[in-house]
């Protein structure tokens, strides 16, 4: 019947920082999510940053009455760190890992070994068709020199277009975590602006938890203060993002937020605090169809400076490129000259050796590890610079089709 309510689906999602070894009492927090997952009963969960596929194995047995059904996200060295408890079954799942994510050699921030994909989940809730994706993109770090912008732009994009070509028969699109991004950034306004996703917290009727909906705040005691020195009240980067395609119109009723501690407990979920929202999903008489058909002079302007953007990203990764290979030749005159003068040695063309045996073997391990080395980086840095140059050119073949198109009369 038209018009008649459908469903009521509450959605939870958090960055549930569990790094074996380096989180603080990770198990007592993994414990803690366990227990509060299975009094509160949402319907669907959403979990990053699970990096040790022993606490999603602990939760999965603690969950299973609750949430019969969940997967868990294989990708990287250490792992997505992405999974997904539901109380639907789940018919098919997909996992697309980003082309670029940070540097092997920035070991202090650990992202690359992460490999920071996008999870798709697949179910079918009362005849209603719903793709279900989450994620988790690179961390900001330093906002005010934040290298690392062109490679979450790239993955900013990558998930918008992933979301826009494996959407086409859903009904519902659903998407949570950790964006690293704040609410006025390029690559939640080009997420948003190409997907036509809309932000729970922007849309929800009402709105409880902490002011803002910011879900990383100075309060919680296992959060850096210094990093939020600028922000006094906090930042929002963790989100839940929908859109309904087909006829069906989705409106989020409340959004809240974790504040601090957990219930009879001295400590909190995470580092971050966790997002929930009831989304109400209603059947309408005609179908919606896409949301992105007329030219969107402003979402042509968010393009242009995502674009721009990336574009800065790709000249500083053709310098590193040229710097790596200079490098590496540099290195290898070094082994062809040490090689020459061992032959003219061997030869007997110089009476005697002109360096310590040692000294001139312990140069030549030096200039030969400097030469793998700077290989090395050279050929990530040419990766590096081929995925930013093909995300550039994506986007301006986007920005002319968005041109191309009629404004709405």
């Amino acid at each position: 019947m038209e018009g008649e309510p459908t469903l009521r689906l509450r959605v939870f999602d958090l960055n549930c920082w569990a790094i074996r070894y380096l989180s603080k009492r990770r198990q007592e927090r993994v414990r803690l999510i366990g227990d509060t997952l299975c009094q509160e009963g949402f319907d669907l969960v959403l979990l990053q940053e699970v990096w040790s596929e022993q606490d999603y194995s602990d939760l999965k047995v603690k969950l299973s009455s609750c949430y019969p059904f969940s997967h868990y996200f294989r990708s990287g060295v250490i792992g997505s760190g992405l999974c997904v408890f539901s109380r639907f079954p789940i018919l098919d799942t997909l996992l697309y890992q980003y082309s670029l994510n940070g540097y092997p050699y920035m070991l202090q921030h650990g992202d690359w070994f992460g490999g920071k994909s996008v999870g798709l989940v697949i179910m079918k809730i009362s005849g209603i068709i719903f793709n279900v994706y989450i994620t988790h993109l690179h961390a900001e770090y330093c906002r005010d020199k934040d290298s690392y912008l062109p490679h979450r732009l790239v993955q900013a994009w990558e998930l918008a277009q992933f979301i826009r070509h494996t959407s086409k028969a859903a009904d519902v699109v659903l998407l949570g975590g950790d964006l690293n991004m704040h609410p006025e950034d390029v690559g939640i306004r080009l997420l948003c602006g190409w997907t036509g996703l809309q932000d729970a917290f922007v849309e929800a009727t009402d709105i409880k938890g902490c002011k803002n909906g910011c879900t990383l705040v100075p309060g919680n005691c296992f959060t850096d203060k210094s990093e939020l020195l600028p922000f006094p009240l906090g930042i929002r980067i963790d989100y839940i993002l929908y859109k309904a395609i087909s006829s069906f119109t989705v409106k989020c009723e409340e959004l809240k937020t974790t504040m601090g501690p957990a219930p009879g407990t001295d400590i909190p979920f995470s580092d971050h605090e966790a997002v929930m929202a009831t989304l109400h999903i209603q059947r309408q008489g005609q179908p919606v169809g896409a949301t992105l058909g007329t030219a969107d002079p402003a979402l042509a302007d968010v393009v242009t400076e995502a674009r721009t953007e990336v574009g800065v990203g790709l000249r500083a990764a053709q310098q590193q490129r040229y710097s790596s290979g200079r490098m590496a030749v540099l290195a290898l005159l070094l082994l062809l000259l040490q090689a020459v003068a061992a032959l003219g040695t061997l030869a007997g063309l110089g009476a005697d050796q002109p360096f310590p045996k040692l000294s001139f073997c312990l140069l030549a391990f030096l200039a030969l590890g400097v030469l793998v080395l700077a290989t090395g980086l050279h050929l990530f840095h040419t990766m590096e610079v081929k995925m930013l140059h093909g995300t550039e050119d994506q986007m301006w073949m986007a920005l002319r089709a968005l041109q191309e198109r009629p404004s709405e009369g």
